[in-house]
């Protein structure tokens, strides 16, 4: 969907966060390129956590003075609805690449997969996706899985603060994740499915909330141009307030 918005006119500079809901099918950088279209010209704008392009939901958009506060806005904790299905891998974790399906897969019971989640809730060491944005040797971990290299990331420390199965009918599982700074639940759903011995990768992901700032509490593109962007700043004296 093409967005078409019009500069906006304002007495002084802005600043704040606005709380985006980012649709599926658009980069975080496209996001960020279509709201600074709103902006008086010379205007800061940054945003705190990339969504990859196939997940929607909250994506905080900074604003002027608002960019100062991207470190600790990323700290905050994060939430994600997400789906995984099982039986199957792919190359990047996620719907991006081709499914490969898992030879000999078989259906996991709902009490083998709750038994399963519990393991990855804590503090635990997570290896990140070999398609991600880390950098290797000074370049870019999916620059290097793209041309064929084999990437191997080191497993670092995340923090997973919970994790509730919301539905499941085989092959499908859909999750809620509450997790800290760092967490891919990509690769949750890939380590989920090696645990089962069936494969998984994630076909779904929405992030529900960031610190104070929830999905309920979002705006589409659309409503920042229709009400104005004024209207949807949060000053940044309240981005960590209670919502």
């Amino acid at each position: 969907m093409e967005y078409s918005l019009t500069r906006m006119n304002s007495g002084g500079p802005l600043e704040g966060v606005v709380n985006l809901n980012k649709p599926a099918g658009m980069s975080s950088a496209r996001a960020v390129g279509a709201v600074k279209r709103l902006l008086p010209r010379g205007t800061k704008i940054g945003h705190a956590g990339t969504l990859d392009p196939f997940a929607s939901g909250v994506l905080l958009l900074l604003v002027g003075k608002a960019t100062r506060l991207c470190e600790k806005l990323m700290d905050e904790p994060k939430q994600y609805e997400a789906t995984v299905k099982l039986g199957a891998t792919t190359a990047t974790d996620d719907p991006e690449s081709p499914e490969r399906p898992t030879p000999g897969a078989r259906p996991v019971g709902r009490e083998e997969l709750e038994q399963a989640l519990k393991t990855f809730v804590g503090h635990v060491l997570q290896r990140p996706p070999a398609f991600s944005a880390l950098k290797v040797g000074g370049k870019r971990a999916y620059d290097l899985a793209r041309r064929g290299a084999q990437v191997e990331l080191t497993p670092r420390p995340v923090q997973v603060y919970a994790i509730e199965l919301l539905d499941y009918q085989w092959p499908r599982a859909r999750l809620r994740i509450d997790c800290g700074r760092g967490t891919y639940v990509r690769a949750i759903a890939r380590d989920l499915g090696a645990a089962l011995g069936a494969g998984g990768y994630l076909t779904e992901l929405c992030r529900t909330r960031i610190g104070r700032f929830s999905l309920e509490a979002s705006s589409g593109l659309q409503e920042l141009v229709g009400a104005g962007l004024e209207s949807h700043l949060v000053p940044s004296a309240q981005a960590f307030c209670p919502a």
